[in-house]
C-alpha cells in the first residue's frame, strides 16, 4: 500500500521559512514526478512545485523562494519554503505520480497518491 506522509509544517512569521519533508513508502518514486500543492480556506487546490527527472517547476508566486528536491535514496520529497507571507497560508498536501507526468505536473487530477496534509500558517 503506498502512503505519502507529510511532515515539517507548523506557525511561522513573515519573512521566516518552513522546511516540509514528504515521505513515501509502498514503492519508489525516483522515476516519477512529485509535487507539492496547497489549499487555502475557502479556495481551490492550488499547485505549488514539482521535481520530474532533474527538472523542477513552480508557481510563479513561489519562484525563488521556494525549493524543491527530492532524496531518491530516502525515496523522500521536501520542499524549503523561505520569505513566507501570509498569503503562503495554507494546507499543504505531497503528491506523486505513478509514471513521469510530462509537462502536466501542475495538473493536480494528474497525481495517483496524496498525502493527508500539513498546516502551514504565516503570520503578518
Amino acid at each position: 500500500q503506498v502512503q505519502l506522509v507529510e511532515s515539517g509544517g507548523g506557525l511561522v512569521q513573515a519573512g521566516g521559512s518552513l522546511r516540509l519533508s514528504c515521505a513515501a513508502s509502498g514503492r519508489t518514486f525516483s522515476s516519477s514526478t512529485m509535487g507539492w500543492f496547497r489549499q487555502a480556506p475557502g479556495k481551490e487546490r492550488e499547485f505549488v512545485a514539482a521535481v520530474r527527472g532533474a527538472r523542477t517547476y513552480y508557481v510563479d508566486s513561489v519562484k525563488g523562494r521556494f525549493t524543491i528536491a527530492r532524496d531518491n535514496a530516502k525515496n523522500t520529497v521536501n520542499l524549503q519554503m523561505n520569505s513566507l507571507q501570509p498569503q503562503d497560508t495554507a494546507v499543504y498536501y505531497c503528491a506523486a505520480s505513478a509514471t513521469p507526468l510530462g509537462t502536466r505536473v501542475s495538473f493536480a487530477h494528474e497525481y495517483d497518491y496524496w498525502g493527508q496534509g500539513t498546516q502551514v500558517t504565516v503570520s503578518s
